[in-house]
């Protein structure tokens, strides 16, 4: 009997260590898999350089003259038209700070800003005013169309995006993603033109649109690559050296790539 109740203990505590040593391989097993989402650091900075592209979204487009200028507040009453007016391509530098939730890794947040100057080029450009507009001021005017060469003004832009939200698969290194968001555009133009010297600002909200691909080289250390359209209607005031108002609709498509730091 006592034998017996020897062996039951035994068996008691082989029962228990192997329930133990199975209990923890198990968790070591399951840990790369229960800790996927966690493989590489969720929080991240950037850097990304740039270019926009050529082309039709490469405009100013449906730009509408609201002020003939000189002094200001000489509002054109409906608007006049103009042809769009084409852009230079230009270097795009900005930066990024992001946020992937542990609990949801595929989604996340991102904040970024970038800087770019899109000259508006010199070019022939036609000008209609629908007879009887009401010139503020003055009354109606004959209107009209007529086309002038214009000179070409500088042009800077600065994009701050408070919040992108973030969808991607994070299941490997490569990792695609789309975002999408709203944006906030600072807009300056600076005319060249002699006797006209000035600039015209204008801040409006628009969105911001993304999709691109990010490669982890190490646990901290990414690269990635993403093409970006941007929407918004720009709306400049006439200034005092007699240039005109217009509002135009600002579409550029730009493509970046970059390098981020997971912390």
């Amino acid at each position: 009997m006592q034998f017996r109740d020897l062996q039951m203990k035994q068996c008691r505590h082989v029962w228990a260590y192997a329930t133990i040593v199975i209990a923890t391989l198990s968790q070591v097993a399951l840990m790369p898999v229960l800790n996927g989402s966690n493989a590489y650091s969720e929080m991240y900075i950037g850097g990304q350089i740039g270019t926009t592209f050529f082309g039709d979204n490469n405009k100013l487009t449906r730009v509408d003259l609201t002020d003939l200028g000189g002094p200001p507040g000489s509002t054109l009453t409906p608007p006049g038209s103009m042809s769009g007016r084409d852009l230079a391509s230009s270097l795009v530098l900005g930066g990024k700070i992001g946020y992937y939730f542990p609990q949801v890794p595929w989604f996340g947040l991102e904040l970024e800003t970038f800087y770019s100057t899109p000259h508006i080029e010199q070019q022939s450009t036609r000008v209609s005013i629908i007879p009887g507009s009401i010139l503020n001021g003055v009354g109606p005017v004959a209107g009209g169309e007529t086309v002038s060469g214009f000179s070409g003004d500088h042009f800077r832009v600065i994009t701050v995006a408070p919040f992108n939200l973030m969808l991607r698969y994070h299941k490997t290194r490569f990792q695609p993603y789309v975002g999408i968001g709203p944006a906030i555009f600072l807009a300056r133009v600076q005319t060249t033109l002699s006797g006209f010297e000035g600039t015209q600002n204008s801040t409006r909200v628009g969105l911001n649109v993304k999709f691109g691909g990010e490669y982890f080289f190490t646990r901290h250390i990414s690269g990635f690559g993403e093409i970006r359209y941007n929407y918004t209607t720009l709306n400049f005031d006439a200034n005092d050296a007699g240039a005109f108002g217009f509002k135009a609709i600002y579409n550029p498509v730009i493509f970046s790539f970059g390098v981020n730091y997971h912390f």
